[in-house]
């Protein structure tokens, strides 16, 4: 299902989109879903790998069995 929205640009940019859009074959309405589109693609994205990472963080990294090395061995001279 598609909505309409109006958006107020100033006279300039309307006039660039206008340019962009011709040499895309396309309208300034399909070019700014499009935008949208791939913003709304890239932020879900971005959230996705967020979450994930923060599990990766949550779960911590195997650093061995906890117990610590004397002096003697980790310099060993």
């Amino acid at each position: 299902m598609t909505q309409n929205l109006t958006v107020r640009l100033s006279q300039r940019v309307i006039e660039h989109a206008r340019v962009l859009a011709a040499r895309r074959g396309s309208s300034i309405s399909a070019l700014v879903a499009a935008t949208i589109e791939q913003l709304a693609a890239e932020d879900e994205a971005y959230e996705a790998c967020k979450r994930l990472a923060l599990a990766d963080l949550n779960a911590g990294l195997p650093l061995g069995d906890g117990a610590w090395l004397a002096r003697e061995e980790a310099h060993d001279r």
